[in-house]
């Protein structure tokens, strides 16, 4: 919770903790391995929150939901602009040879949720996206500074035909960025008034520029 502050957050509360108060807005982040789902839900439902779902794809939903719930592959504002570019973008591409890679710490264990919205984006097979963990290769191949191996975000996208290649590469150093980011996210969704339902945190992005 380091680094999460805005003027639109009054306090920043951890779930083992949370309590509810009439008439308070909440905003819950849901980044876990899904295990305390059921119980988010079963919050949000009873007071109205918004649920920004951060757990990249793996989280169980039904198909209608009471309250507004955000998926959020990436809450770094300028990889959402990113985001939003290839997406946008996808469809002068059709038909080329396209292949994405991406990096992260050798402990992440969860599905590279950033790496899985390019892919769709650009319609290539989740199963082909290549992923790198090998500390020696993130270093000298990758340039994946030594201080950073242990948190970092590299996303590389290739695109070719027989005569022009387009190589698209992004990487994010260090965690201090997703706090900020994510302060960024929360005044977003909290200026809007969304009403139940499912939303693409990218689509929300863009349409508050």
């Amino acid at each position: 919770m380091h680094g999460l502050g805005s003027p639109t957050i009054s306090r920043v509360v951890r779930w083992d903790e949370r309590d509810f108060q009439e008439g308070d807005r909440y905003i819950v982040i849901h980044a876990g391995s899904g295990r305390e789902l059921n119980d988010v839900i079963g919050f949000c439902s009873a007071t109205g929150s918004i649920l920004l779902d951060l757990s990249t794809g793996d989280s169980q939903f039904p198909a209608t939901t009471k309250f507004p719930v955000v998926i959020c592959p990436n809450v770094n504002v300028q990889m959402l602009y990113f985001m939003a570019m290839v997406k946008h973008s996808s469809r002068y591409f059709r038909g080329q040879d396209i292949k994405i890679a991406e990096s992260h710490q050798a402990s992440k264990s969860t599905k590279p949720g950033t790496a899985i919205y390019l892919a769709k984006s650009l319609s290539i097979p989740e199963t082909e996206i290549r992923s790198e963990r090998d500390l020696k290769v993130q270093n000298e191949v990758l340039g994946i500074p030594s201080s950073s191996l242990d948190r970092h975000a590299y996303h590389e996208i290739v695109i070719r035909n027989p005569e022009v290649e387009i190589r698209l590469e992004t990487r994010v150093l260090g965690k201090s960025a997703y706090a900020s980011g994510l302060a960024k996210v929360i005044d977003i969704v909290a200026r809007r008034k969304l009403a139940p339902g499912y939303y693409d945190i990218v689509d929300l992005v863009i349409d508050d520029i």
